[in-house]
Formats: C-alpha cells, sequence, structure tokens
C-alpha cells in the first residue's frame, strides 16, 4: 500500500489545531498587508539568526553537535515503546501519577478530572505549545475554570485575544504600541510603552495568582527516563512559580519529547538554546521530579504528568517519523523566507513555519491544510539550521506527492502537469513549443501580460515579466555555436 495514503487515511480531525479557519489565500494576503507584524517578524529573523549563528560558531565542531543531537533523538524514536515505560516507572516512584492520553479529548478530561477533584476555581500555566494543541484552556473554562497564562508572551496575546505566531516567542507578531493597547485595555496599564514598565506591570499584576492559584500546569521540554524527571527551559522565572506555588503540579507532553539520560539531555538543551534564541543557555533549566517530600518545604503535593499520543503513534510508523526528531526551538521559522512574508498566522495553526508546514497535514488531515505544503519555497534553510537535523523540505515534497496520490491537487494543476509532462517526454513537440514560447514571450508590455487567468495572474500582479526578444534559447544557441566554429576555422 502506498505509504503516503496510509498516513492519510490515519490523520486526525483536530480543531484545536486551527488559529484561523480562513481560506489560505485569503488569510495569507492579509498577514501580507500586516506592514506591522511583517517589520516585527523580519527584525526578529534577524536578530535571533545572526545570534544563532555566532554562538553556534562558538562551538568547536558544530555539525558534530548537531550529529549527536540527531543521534539522541533517533534513539528515543526507535526505543520509544522502553524509554515510555523506565520513565513511567521512575515517576510513578518518585510519587507521581502518569496518565497515556491517546487523543486530545482523554487528554482534556483527565486534566479536567484532576482540577475537579481539587475543587480548583483557577489554574495558572506556563507557556505549552502541547497544550495549544490539545485546547487545554478551552475545556478547563467551559467548565468555570480560570486560566491564566504566566508567561508574558503568552498573557499578552491572552489578554490580547490572539493566538501564539511561533512556537518560541509567541507574540513575535506584536510590536511595543500594540502590546501596550492591549494591557491598557485589558488591566489598566497606562504607563509607557517601554518593554521594562510594561514587564513590570504585568509581573506585578500577576504575581498574586500564583499565590491563590489551585493548580500549576506546564508543559515539558524532555523528560528524563533514566530518573523520571521533567525538564523546563525557559527565559523567565515565572514557571518556577507555576510549578512550586500550587498545590497540584500537571505537566503535558507529546509522547516523543523524551530524552533517555541527563548526559543527552545535556547535549539537547545546549542545542536548543543556540537554536531557538542564540544564547548560550536560556535563563531558567528547571528539573522537576516528583511532588516534594515530607521533609520538604517547596513544590506541590501532588504530581501528574499527561503524556499525549494524539497521532504520534501513527506518524511513527510512516515515511514522516523523522518530523517527531523535533525540540521546538523555532529555528525553521527564524530562517524561513515564507515565515518571513506571512508570519506565523499565515499558515493557520498553532504550529506555524517549516515545523507546521510537516506536522501540521499528519496531526489535522490534508483536507483542511493541503495548502501548508505549498507554503514553501524549497529554499532549504530549514535543513541547514535544524539542530536535530530533520530534512524539512524532503518531507514537505513526501507531502505534496501524497496530496497527488490522493487526488487533493485542482483538476486544473493536474491537467497542466500532465499536459507538460507530455510534452516534455516527447522531443519533437518539446521543440515546438519552445520556440512558441518565445514568441508568446514578446507579449508583455512593461513587463505585464495582456492575459493571465488563475494563479498565473496572481504570480504576474507582483511581479514584472521579462521581455523576450523572440528567440528560443535553443536556437540562440545553435547559432552561437556555428559562429564560434566558423570563428575558429
Amino acid at each position: 500500500m502506498n505509504t503516503h495514503k496510509t498516513i492519510a487515511i490515519k490523520q486526525l480531525d483536530n480543531p484545536n489545531l486551527i488559529t484561523n479557519a480562513t481560506p489560505f489565500h485569503d488569510r495569507a494576503q492579509r498577514q501580507v498587508d500586516d506592514a506591522v507584524m511583517r517589520k516585527a517578524v523580519a527584525k526578529a529573523q534577524d536578530l535571533i539568526g545572526g545570534n544563532r549563528a555566532r554562538i553556534m560558531a562558538e562551538l568547536e565542531d558544530p555539525e558534530g553537535w548537531r550529529d549527536r543531537a540527531m543521534q539522541i533523538r533517533n534513539y528515543v524514536l526507535e526505543n520509544l515503546d522502553a524509554l515510555l515505560y523506565q520513565l513511567t516507572e521512575n515517576v510513578t516512584r518518585n510519587g507521581g501519577h502518569v496518565f497515556f492520553a491517546k487523543t486530545k479529548e482523554e487528554a482534556t478530561q483527565y486534566i479536567l478530572s484532576v482540577c475537579q477533584a481539587k475543587n480548583a476555581k483557577k489554574v495558572v500555566k506556563s507557556k505549552s505549545m502541547v497544550t495549544e494543541e490539545i485546547g487545554m484552556n478551552h475545556a478547563l473554562e467551559a467548565q468555570g475554570i480560570e486560566v491564566l497564562e504566566t508567561d508574558l508572551g503568552e498573557y499578552i496575546l491572552q489578554v490580547a485575544h490572539d493566538k501564539p505566531s511561533h512556537v518560541v516567542v509567541p507574540a513575535i507578531h506584536k510590536d511595543r504600541v500594540q502590546i501596550r493597547e492591549a494591557l491598557n485595555k485589558e488591566i489598566g496599564y497606562d504607563g509607557p510603552d517601554t518593554p521594562e514598565e510594561m514587564t513590570r506591570y504585568v509581573r506585578e499584576y500577576l504575581r498574586p495568582s500564583f499565590l491563590d492559584a489551585d493548580v500549576g500546569v506546564t508543559g515539558c521540554n524532555f523528560a528524563v527516563a533514566e530518573t523520571g524527571s521533567i525538564c523546563l527551559v525557559t527565559n523567565e522565572g515565572n514557571a518556577r512559580m507555576v510549578t512550586t506555588l500550587p498545590k497540584t503540579h500537571i505537566a503535558v507532553m507529546g509522547m516523543e519529547r523524551i530524552a533517555p539520560t541527563f548526559e543527552d539531555v545535556d547535549v539537547l538543551i545546549t542545542m536548543l538554546a543556540r537554536s531557538a534564541v542564540g544564547a548560550r543557555l536560556t535563563g531558567y533549566n528547571t528539573w522537576l521530579t516528583g511532588p516534594r517530600e515530607a521533609h520538604q518545604v517547596d513544590g506541590p503535593e501532588d504530581f501528574h504528568l499527561v503524556i499525549l499520543d494524539n497521532g504520534r503513534s501513527d506518524i511513527l510508523g510512516s515515511a514522516f517519523k523523522e518530523i517527531l526528531r523535533c525540540i521546538r526551538c523555532g529555528a525553521c521559522m527564524n530562517t524561513c523566507p515564507c515565515y518571513r512574508e506571512i508570519g506565523g498566522h499565515g499558515y493557520g495553526s498553532i504550529y506555524p513555519g517549516p515545523l507546521g508546514v510537516v506536522l501540521t497535514p499528519l496531526l489535522g488531515g490534508y483536507e483542511k491544510h493541503k495548502d501548508l505544503p505549498y507554503v514553501c519555497t524549497l529554499c532549504t534553510a530549514c535543513d541547514s539550521v535544524c539542530p536535530v537535523k530533520i530534512p524539512l523540505s524532503k518531507l514537505i515534497l513526501k507531502h505534496r506527492q501524497a496530496e497527488v496520490d490522493l487526488g487533493l491537487r485542482p483538476a486544473a494543476e493536474r491537467w497542466a502537469t500532465e499536459f507538460f509532462g507530455y510534452v516534455n517526454g516527447h522531443p519533437g513537440l518539446w521543440d515546438k513549443a519552445v520556440k512558441v514560447g518565445a514568441v508568446a514571450a514578446t507579449f508583455p508590455k512593461e513587463g505585464k501580460v495582456p492575459f493571465a487567468p488563475g494563479p498565473i495572474g496572481k504570480w504576474t500582479e507582483k511581479r514584472d515579466v521579462p521581455v523576450s526578444d523572440g528567440e528560443a534559447f535553443r536556437v540562440w544557441f545553435k547559432t552561437h555555436q556555428a559562429q564560434l566554429k566558423t570563428a575558429k576555422e
């Protein structure tokens, strides 16, 4: 059976992945027209990309580090069942609880059940893409439980009623003026739009919530199988208050986010920090091993680890397995020319950029995300910066092939491709077509074509078409060769 077709059949319908249900081309156009977003994203890409290049160059053998990180992640995927068992045993031995969620509904229902058992009225959480994936906030709020984001970027988006547009820098698309407006409208901030003052105000505003929250929820950058510990990598200290002040801590992780040992984590967080923000190490690297013990003062009384599948098992057995190596550093987004133009929201998914182009159709299905594999120039820039060497461009091509195999591409596109293939496969016909094309290329006036239907019109709308002199290259080349031969004689 065709591998791509098998994948497509097993895909899930996950509405939580969608941040904007507007058709792709309309969504992308709106993003292209957003000057603030484009300026903010371009500035961030240049800054983070430059920092990454400098900090990676400090390593004696950057490619060797990437190879080692790739090997660790491959080992995890090849031994995932054993490592999950080891992790579960150690978390349980440490006094924690482990729940395996096959679907996003099972995950949110378990989290809700824990909160209800604790009579929780308020939940504080740190930044977590996997909780966005399962729609945790909405599920808890629907039952009357307040959920408060405490990561600065996520909190800004929460008060602005917006969605993350980057896996590391969620509010990358906003400038300080927009942030100030949101804070003023929602929480009464009336100070200047300087980052320092706005951060100070939010810090003071959020601080009481850590003290009266009933449950703290975090993601998990890596779970260490050998000890049952979870690792949180952040640039703010809020995650530590989320995990220590509430009496109950719930960590949610994708099933693949495991590191076998602390020695392996050392390699992975080194590559994560350098790739994500161009830093040798993030501000806070937090290690948590179960609930607090009787002799300890700090920490939660109860710890729960939710391990999410949500389609990952199907991906693990597919041609797209390598995407599960991802450590969510965002480096592919920081270098992608398409992301630079349409930002994260242009992808219509909580996972944007090259990562989202590959992962979102697998988690959410081709029907809703069939345009994503074509939001790519195949420049391979993402391949060169991925710290775990995921061949993103090749996986994107596999998606395109799968869509063709499944008959999801427009009929006109299929006909045009088949026609091109037929002409290209017949040299005599191809030669005539090239000559006709050369004559047709004389029709544009001042770079504009008189008739450009469908996608051709969209393409030429923003581009000037070169004007030809009517001579095909093959004709020119044959004439040029004859002239050179005559000159030599």
